[in-house]
This record gives structure tokens, C-alpha cells and sequence, in this order.
């Protein structure tokens, strides 16, 4: 049987930490604020903020929720972002993404300063990303060293295949397993011969964006598994990008879905909040 990678427990036991050290800082008078700004009322963008609340209700951080309407226009969430730019009191701005087809998604999340840019989407803090500098990292991809390195799971010197190039999991995580000394291979839909490139992997993780594509016949034997997609099936039950039922019997670790690298996102995005006393300093 492979070990079951526990997002849930392991987010919990990150979300305790940081509760323990907001509550230090309220008690030397300082409170971590974060503004969360939603456009329209995409289904899936509502559950996500309303998790965020949570996790700021749960740490002790206090949030402010903007939810604006539709057809709020850029100019005008460029001006809000503005005026929480300028507010000491607001530690961190996240907007939710996606945002709709008349803004423009580049020009807003430019627009957030990188001091306030918890998401990590500035590319500011890519680039210091990308050079080695500390700041703020990437939450899901942060949150995917956090369940490894929680699991007692050796990075260094190990294989890593990442299926995925996107902004927001695969080029980031490429960086963050290079700083753990991992060797990297970031695969993508132009890879040729895809499964044999996977078959390498010591750990293989998944982030492509299309459901339950990944078999065993992608996977090595002994291979740690790490599913970052999440979907809904045709019994409108979640699933990941790999076919769990048929490739955990092969790993040696794999993360479920849901329950896997989805908690985590939250809890790292709630530590960026925290370190954001620090980038103030």
C-alpha cells in the first residue's frame, strides 16, 4: 500500500503554526490584514474566497471581502487596488482570478504591490523567484515541497518530472524543486514521447489540467505521486489529473483528490500573508 499524502492534516498542523504567531503578534499590536477583491460571482470563485475568509477567521488574521459587481470596469479596480496599496493597515491584496473577459488580468495583478502580492503572481517576485532571492513563493507550488517535506519524502538528488508549464504551478514549481536540489524535467503537451520521460520520474508531479489522463502506465515503480489538478467526473464527484485507483497500487506515495495539494494552496497562501510582516520590515 503507497502512503497516502494527508493535505488536509498537514495544511491544518501549518494553519496551527501560523495561529500561534498571529496570536504573538497581536499580542505586540500588530494584526495581518488581507483584502480580498472578487469580480462577478463565478460559482467556483465564491467557494474559493469563502475559504480564504475562513482560514484568515481560523489563524486570527482579519480579512475585507470586496466583492464588486459584474461589470465593475478596469479603471475602477485599478483604483481600488490603489487605495489598498496605500493602506498600512492592509497587508496582503488577492484578487480572484478569473476576472471577467473585459479586464484585463495582466494589467491587475501588475497593478498590486509586490510588498502586498501574496499570490505571487507580480513580476517582481517571479523574478526573485526565478533568481533565488527570498520573498514571497507560489502557494500551490509551496504548498507541494510543504506535503513532501512533511511526509519525510527526500527531494534532493531524486528525479522530478512535472507534467505542465503554466505560470501558476509548472514553471514555478520547477524553480522551487531546483532550490531543493532536485534534478527537474518540465514536461508539456509538446513532449514527445511523454510516458517515458514520465517513467523516470522519482517524483512525478501532475499538473496538466485534464482528468484522470495520467495511468499507470505513465508511472515508475516506487514513484511518489503528486496530483495538483482537480475536476468534477460525469457523477459530478471531484477527481485529479491522475487515475488514482490505477496508480497508486504502483507508487509508493500519492496524493488523493480532494484532500491532496487542494488544502495546502489555502495554508500557503495564509503563510504569505504572515511573511508579509517581514517584507514590511
Amino acid at each position: 500500500m503507497p502512503q497516502i499524502i494527508d493535505g488536509k492534516r498537514i495544511s491544518t498542523e501549518i494553519k496551527d503554526e501560523l495561529k500561534a504567531q498571529a496570536a504573538s503578534l497581536k499580542e505586540q499590536g500588530v494584526e495581518v490584514t488581507l483584502a480580498v477583491i472578487q469580480v462577478g460571482q463565478d460559482p467556483a470563485s465564491s467557494v474559493y474566497v469563502r475559504n480564504k475568509k475562513r482560514a484568515c477567521e481560523y489563524i486570527g488574521f482579519s480579512s475585507r471581502s470586496y466583492e464588486l459587481p459584474e461589470e465593475t470596469t478596469e479603471e475602477e479596480l485599478l483604483n481600488l487596488i490603489s487605495v489598498l496599496n496605500q493602506d498600512a493597515s492592509v497587508n496582503g491584496i488577492l484578487v480572484q482570478l478569473p476576472l471577467p473577459k473585459h479586464i484585463c488580468e495582466d494589467e491587475i495583478l501588475r497593478a498590486i504591490s509586490p510588498a502586498k502580492d501574496v499570490d505571487c503572481f507580480h513580476p517582481l517576485n517571479v523574478g526573485k523567484l526565478f533568481i533565488g532571492e527570498p520573498g514571497f513563493q507560489p502557494c500551490t507550488p509551496a504548498g507541494v515541497i510543504e506535503l513532501l517535506k512533511r511526509s519525510n519524502i527526500e527531494i534532493a538528488g531524486k528525479e522530478c518530472v512535472i507534467i505542465g508549464r503554466s505560470n501558476i504551478v509548472g514553471k514555478p514549481m520547477a524553480m522551487l524543486m531546483l532550490r531543493e536540489n532536485a534534478t527537474v524535467t518540465i514536461t508539456h503537451s509538446r513532449t514527445k514521447d511523454l510516458r517515458e520521460v514520465c517513467k523516470k520520474a522519482d517524483i512525478l508531479i501532475v499538473a496538466m489540467g485534464k482528468p484522470r489522463m495520467i495511468d499507470d502506465s505513465y508511472v515508475k515503480e516506487g514513484a511518489v505521486v503528486i496530483d495538483v489538478g482537480i475536476h468534477r467526473n460525469a457523477e459530478n464527484k471531484l477527481c485529479g489529473d491522475v487515475d488514482y485507483d490505477k496508480v497508486a497500487e504502483k507508487c509508493s506515495a500519492i496524493t488523493p483528490v480532494p484532500g491532496g495539494v487542494g488544502p495546502m494552496t489555502i495554508a500557503m497562501l495564509m503563510k504569505n500573508c504572515l511573511e508579509t510582516i517581514k517584507v514590511g520590515e
